[in-house]
């Protein structure tokens, strides 16, 4: 008598949670800005936001890394690992690889993990079964959320409670691109390159001077105030929580541009070119601003370029550089931890004054307001 399992029906990909659409999100255009063109060059260091409750900074995350293209992993990794690019590939895909065998390869959606507040290192990083390894002679290794954000997006939200030893665990694996695992002489390396995204709000405390400034931007979100823009919010979120299918539909167009301007960005970011003289002035105002070390002068850089890529084009200019320049430095002009981060007015004056550039009047008038 021959018995055979039951048939289970294919997984429905309708039943993947609704997201809401990242085109539909009105405002908070500093922190959509800053997200995209972390995506275009991770190698900027991430992004820290900060803003009052209810502003949307878990919407617009989640909204960003389903608006991602999907991409071509190793299926049975753990690490995310690329099919064919040694750097984003753990040891054992590589010598795989080494030995001719022929790589499963599928295509997913681009992972976004979030760091719960009591999350231990060892939940982080993972862990080595030093039993197993001593008795077996293996490597017995348990991947932690590094592993999962591997070429995706890792979330901490209220960046600013986490304990200051993960978030430099986590900032050095961000800067690396490795995460390196050390037990009983035991060690493991494995590929952990994520968009760093930290978010929290402000009246919990800031982060220390010495860690904000790993963070590559900072951007800040407030409440809107004008009443027709919070109606039409409310209006926006209220249609995707009756019918979120149609309303996803209703802008799917749009992801869809917006995905492919992200695609050829990527594509085009290694053509980008900087002039001399303007590499030069960004370091001039770093250096008027007395901004610690070179962190400030290479992101600015990165940026400028990743949003000359998101626009098309392969010159940047000192719009460009204007637009990215405060959101790269404005968290690194702090000297004192008790001390609040400058708007901006600080590096928009200077950045005007060093391009010979005239400051808005209005810039102007909330300068001199904030200082009587």
């Amino acid at each position: 008598m021959t018995v055979t399992a039951p048939v289970r029906p294919a997984p429905n990909i309708t039943t993947r949670r609704p997201v809401f659409p990242f085109t539909a999100i009105v405002g908070q255009e500093e922190m959509k800005l800053a997200l995209l063109l972390n995506v275009i060059d991770p190698k900027i260091g991430g992004v820290m936001i900060m803003g009052e409750r209810g502003t949307g900074k878990s919407t617009t995350i989640r909204a960003l890394a389903d608006l991602l293209p999907e991409i071509e992993v190793v299926a049975d990794d753990p690490f995310n690992s690329h099919p064919s690019d040694p750097d984003l590939m753990s040891e054992e895909v590589r010598e795989r690889l080494a030995r001719g065998e022929k790589l499963p390869v599928v295509k997913r959606k681009v992972q976004m993990v979030d760091l719960p507040l009591g999350a231990t290192e060892d939940r982080v990083c993972g862990t080595i079964d030093i039993e197993k390894a001593l008795s077996e002679g293996v490597k017995a290794f348990e991947p932690g959320l590094l592993a999962k954000a591997n070429r995706g997006i890792l979330y901490i939200d209220e960046v600013n409670l986490l304990d200051d030893h993960l978030v430099d665990v986590l900032l050095d694996s961000a800067a690396s691109g490795i995460n390196t695992v050390e037990r009983e002489g035991i060690s493991i390396r494995h590929p952990a390159r994520f968009v760093l995204v930290g978010s929290g709000n402000p009246e919990e405390g800031e982060l220390r001077p010495q860690l904000l400034d790993r963070f590559g931007m900072h951007a800040e979100i407030r409440t809107v105030k004008e009443p027709v823009l919070r109606v039409q919010i409310v209006e926006e979120r209220t249609a995707f929580d009756q019918n979120p299918l149609e309303y996803i539909e209703r802008y799917r167009s749009k992801q869809e541009e917006l995905q492919q301007r992200i695609i050829k960005a990527q594509e085009l970011l290694k053509s980008v070119h900087i002039e001399y003289d303007l590499r030069v002035q960004i370091s001039q105002v770093c250096s008027e601003l007395d901004v610690d070390g070179l962190r400030g002068d290479l992101v600015t850089n990165r940026a400028a370029k990743a949003l000359a890529a998101l626009e098309g084009r392969t010159e940047v200019t000192v719009d460009d550089i204007r637009r990215v320049i405060t959101l790269c430095l404005r968290h690194r002009l702090r000297k004192d931890p008790l001390e609040s981060i400058d708007s901006g007015y600080k590096v928009e004056k200077v950045f005007c004054r060093v391009f010979g550039i005239a400051q808005p009047e209005d810039e102007k008038a909330t300068a001199s307001a904030g200082k009587r």
